[in-house]
C-alpha cells in the first residue's frame, strides 16, 4: 500500500514537468496558428477608433441614399404584393452576406494575427488558406479583382450623387425664379417671357469645389458631426414625404399584385442599387473602437434601413399608383415650398453621403500611389489624387448628360 501511494505521489509531482515538456514540443508554427480572442487582435486605440453611435450614424448614412427615393417605382415594376416580399428577401440576403463578410474577416484576423483586414485582403488571404491549390496560386488575382470592382462601384455611386445634387438644386432654383418672374409678367404689358434654363453641367461644376473640400477630410471620425447633421436633414425630409403620402392612400386591390415578368429585372436593378452600403461595412468595422459590438450596430442599422425601404416603397406606390415617377420627390407638389425644401434637405444628406462612399476607393487607390513618392510629397500627392478622383466622377456624369 505504501509503495502504491508513493508511486501515485511521484506521478502527481511529475505532471507539471510532463506538461512543460509537451508544451515545449509544440512548434512555433502551431503556436502562430492558435486562434486568439477577437478583442486581442481586433481592437483599436481609443484615440483612433470611432464610437458605437458614430459607427451606426455612418452605417445609416452609407445605406440611405438616392436609391431609396426610386423604390416606389421599383414596386410598380414588381407588383404591390411581389414587390415588398422581394424587398424583404433581398434585404435579408444582403444583411446575411454582410455578417458572413465580417465573420470571415474576424476569423482571418485571428488566424493570421492581423489588426484588421479590408475587402481585398480578406479575399486574398481566404484564397491563400483555402483548400484549392488553383486558388492559392492566384490569391493576388482575387485582391486585384475585388479592388477593381469596389473602386468602380463606389465611384459610380458618387457619380450618381453629383447628378442628383445638380438636378435637385436646378429644379428648386428654376422654381424659385419662375415664381418671381410670373407675378412680374402679370403686371407688365410686355409679351410672355421665355423660360430660362441653365445647363445641368453648370450646376455640377458649381458643386465641384465644395465636394473637393469635403473629401479632403480624411478620417471618418472627423465626418461624424457632418454625418449626424446629414442624417437629421434626411430624417426631416422623409417625415415630410411620409406625411404627404399617407393622406390619400388608394385601395391596394386596385393595383396589380404581380407585374409582368419582363419588368421584374427593372425592379431587381433598382432594389440592388438601393442596398448600396455593403461597400462601407468593413471600413467602418475596422475603424470601430469596440469591434465586438459591430454586429449589434449592423443589425440595428440595417433594421432601420429595411423598414424605411419597405414602408416608403409600398406607401409611395399606394399613394401615386401608375403615376409614380423615377424619384418620389418629383411627385410632390412643385408649387409648395414645404415640399421643395425636401429636395434641399435630402440633397444635403446626399452631399455628405458622397464622402462616405468616396472613402472606400480612396483607401484603395491613395496608399498605392503615395507609397511611391517621397515622404515630403505624400500629403500633397494625396490631395491631388483626391481631387482627380472627384473630377473623374464629375466628368463621367457630364458626358452622360450631354
Amino acid at each position: 500500500m505504501e509503495a502504491a501511494a508513493r508511486e501515485e505521489l511521484d506521478m502527481e509531482v511529475m505532471k507539471p514537468l510532463i506538461g512543460e515538456q509537451n508544451s515545449d514540443s509544440i512548434s512555433d508554427d502551431e503556436h502562430e496558428n492558435e486562434l486568439l480572442p477577437v478583442e486581442k487582435h481586433y481592437q483599436l486605440d481609443n484615440q483612433e477608433g470611432i464610437t458605437f453611435v458614430q459607427t451606426l450614424t455612418h452605417l445609416l448614412k452609407g445605406n440611405i441614399g438616392t436609391g431609396l427615393l426610386g423604390l416606389p417605382l421599383a414596386i410598380k415594376n414588381a407588383g404591390i404584393v411581389l414587390g415588398p416580399i422581394s424587398l424583404v428577401l433581398i434585404g435579408v440576403v444582403s444583411v446575411h452576406c454582410m455578417h458572413i463578410l465580417v465573420r470571415c474577416s474576424h476569423h482571418l484576423c485571428q488566424r493570421l494575427k492581423k489588426t484588421s483586414l479590408g475587402y481585398s485582403d480578406t479575399v486574398s488571404y481566404a484564397m491563400e488558406v483555402g483548400p484549392l491549390n488553383s486558388l492559392q496560386k492566384r490569391a493576388s488575382w482575387g485582391r486585384c479583382i475585388v479592388d477593381f470592382f469596389l473602386v468602380i462601384t463606389q465611384l459610380g455611386f458618387c457619380s450618381v450623387y453629383i447628378v442628383f445634387l445638380a438636378e435637385n438644386v436646378k429644379q428648386v432654383h428654376e422654381g424659385f425664379l419662375q415664381n418671381r418672374i410670373v407675378p412680374m409678367n402679370d403686371t407688365s404689358t410686355s409679351g410672355p417671357s421665355e423660360k430660362r434654363s441653365v445647363d445641368l453641367r453648370i450646376y455640377m461644376l458649381c458643386f465641384l469645389p465644395f465636394i473637393i473640400l469635403l473629401v479632403f477630410i480624411r478620417d471618418l471620425k472627423s465626418l461624424s458631426m457632418l454625418s449626424f447633421l446629414a442624417n437629421l436633414s434626411m430624417a426631416v425630409s422623409l417625415v415630410i414625404i411620409y406625411q404627404y403620402i399617407v393622406r390619400d392612400i388608394s385601395d391596394p386591390r386596385k393595383l396589380p399584385p404581380v407585374a409582368g415578368w419582363k419588368k421584374y429585372p427593372l425592379f431587381f436593378g433598382t432594389a440592388i442599387f438601393a442596398f448600396e452600403g455593403i461597400g462601407v461595412v468593413l471600413p467602418l468595422e475596422n475603424r470601430m473602437k469596440e469591434t465586438q459590438r459591430f454586429t449589434q450596430a449592423l443589425n440595428i442599422g440595417m433594421g432601420i434601413v429595411m423598414t424605411l425601404y419597405i414602408t416608403l416603397a409600398t406607401l409611395g406606390y399606394l399613394r401615386f399608383g401608375d403615376e409614380i415617377k423615377g424619384s418620389i420627390t418629383l411627385n410632390l407638389p412643385q408649387e409648395v415650398w414645404l415640399y421643395q425644401s425636401v429636395k434641399i434637405l435630402y440633397s444635403f444628406g446626399i452631399f455628405v453621403t458622397y464622402s462616405i462612399q468616396y472613402y472606400v476607393p480612396a483607401e484603395i487607390i491613395i496608399p498605392a500611389i503615395t507609397s511611391k513618392v517621397q515622404q515630403k510629397w505624400k500629403l500633397f500627392c494625396e490631395f491631388m489624387v483626391r481631387t482627380l478622383l472627384v473630377c473623374s466622377t464629375s466628368v463621367s456624369t457630364r458626358k452622360n448628360t450631354c
